[in-house]
């Protein structure tokens, strides 16, 4: 589509200013289901999202099309759209900041020229090795997934942004058994570098867990020390990111309201939205409105410092956006729990009662983002004196989101990216209440 053609347009139709976003993704997605290629399928998408400003009103329009002959149809939409909205809080096309980071190692073209049959025998590989390395494996499935995202950002006040990036990740799911039991594994490693998908260091994350957990059982309902791996913790945060965002604050539908300035978490917690995270292919030096993205900090040492805003949220309260307005949302670009100092192992030998939990189910809908409040059903092994003992599993685990902050005593040094897109490393909680046998 002729761009300057639809500007000129615009004009020419009263439209004040208008807006283009771009977007184009291209993904791949390969599965092997015990030695075979269960699934492999490659899509490409290419979308384009006009508003423009007529009348102080804000029109939408969304199309896929991108020919010409569309120019007029689009350009009346919009038009059409605007006259319908009641709401002048969305009618900001923005300006333009004076300073976008120039970022690296967000993209790499090696990874997306990289031979698919390539991918294809090093998932076959992971495959194999899985097969392999216990008798006791019953199942494997193994699975590659491929992003690669370009966006574009052009408005009538000068604006004129592009970026692109892209990751990757290898995992798989295993089921083992014995004579008397059966337990899953599961993990992914995230990067946008081939040469990080090792495929016995991968392997091993995903099996030894699962093997190391048959047999287990519940432990008694009590209140113990808590250890979340960071998968686990990682998965919790993920179901709890939102209360960051100021839109929820605004709604009344984030436990965080009216908490800026306030301790929500111990000195050792600080929880940052890294936008220029390397290897990730959410990262971005503008969001979709073209706020230039910042790296900040949400919590630092326990205090909570702002939250995450686009323009609408930012006008309500009268400061400035954040950089985090995607898709008509707000929320955070690559959320992360910093480091510590502490190995896992230090922390395990530091237990005197304890809960090494690695696994958590139904973390999204077994929490309550106003109250804080969550149950979760979860798995890991019993920590006696510093030294695991026995795995555990069909036990819940309940707290508040917030008290856990507060009672974070050591963080991790073994931080890791999620397949959920958080970043975090284990964690270990006082106490918490433990509901089992």
């Amino acid at each position: 589509m002729n761009l300057d053609k639809l500007f000129k347009r615009a004009k020419e139709k009263g439209i004040q200013d208008l807006e283009i976003f771009s977007s184009a993704r291209s993904s791949l997605s390969i599965e092997i289901f015990d030695g075979e290629v269960d699934k492999y399928e490659i899509a490409d998408t290419n979308a384009l999202t006009i508003k423009g400003i007529y009348n102080n009103k804000m029109g939408h329009f969304r199309t896929e099309v991108l020919d010409d002959e569309v120019i007029d149809v689009i350009l009346d939409t919009i038009i059409a759209s605007a006259k319908e909205i009641d709401s002048l809080d969305d009618a900001i096309i923005y300006e333009g900041d004076e300073h976008y980071e120039l970022l690296t190692d967000i993209y790499n073209e090696e990874l997306y020229n990289l031979d698919v049959q390539k991918k294809i025998n090093h998932l076959l590989a992971l495959d194999k090795y899985l097969h392999e390395y216990d008798k006791r494996v019953s199942v494997v499935e193994t699975m590659y997934s491929e992003n690669n995202n370009a966006v574009v950002l052009k408005n009538s006040k000068g604006i004129n942004l592009s970026n692109k990036a892209n990751s990757a990740y290898i995992g798989g799911n295993v089921i083992v058994k014995d004579e008397t039991d059966q337990r899953v594994g599961f993990d992914v490693v995230i990067s946008n570098d081939f040469n990080d998908f090792d495929i016995e260091k991968v392997g091993k994350e995903i099996i030894d867990d699962a093997l190391a957990s048959l047999g287990a059982k519940p432990v008694p309902s009590d209140n113990y020390e808590i250890v979340f791996s960071n998968g686990a913790i990682a998965t919790l945060l993920s179901a709890f990111q939102g209360v960051f965002s100021a839109d929820a604050v605004q709604k009344g539908l984030s436990l965080l309201k009216g908490k800026i300035g306030e301790k929500i978490g111990s000195e050792l917690v600080t929880i940052v939205d890294d936008p220029f995270m390397k290897k990730s292919a959410s990262s971005r030096s503008f969001d979709d409105e073209g706020v230039a993205t910042s790296y900040k900090e949400l919590v630092s040492k326990g205090q909570l410092k702002t939250f995450l805003h686009n323009l609408v949220t930012a006008k309500k309260d009268g400061v400035k956006s954040t950089g985090n307005g995607f898709g008509g949302n707000v929320g955070a670009v690559n959320l992360k729990m910093e480091a510590g100092e502490h190995s896992l192992d230090e922390i395990i030998k530091s237990c005197t009662k304890a809960i090494y939990i690695t696994n958590v189910q139904g973390a999204h809908a077994g929490v309550n983002a106003v109250s804080g409040d969550f149950s979760l059903q979860s798995s890991g092994y019993y920590i006696e004196n510093g030294v695991i003992v026995k795995p555990v599993a069909l036990i819940t685990v309940a707290g508040n989101f917030l008290e856990m902050l507060k009672d974070i005593c050591m963080v991790g040094s073994d931080i890791k990216m999620s397949y959920y897109g958080v970043t975090s490393p284990s964690i270990k909680v006082k106490s918490m209440t433990v509901s089992g046998s």
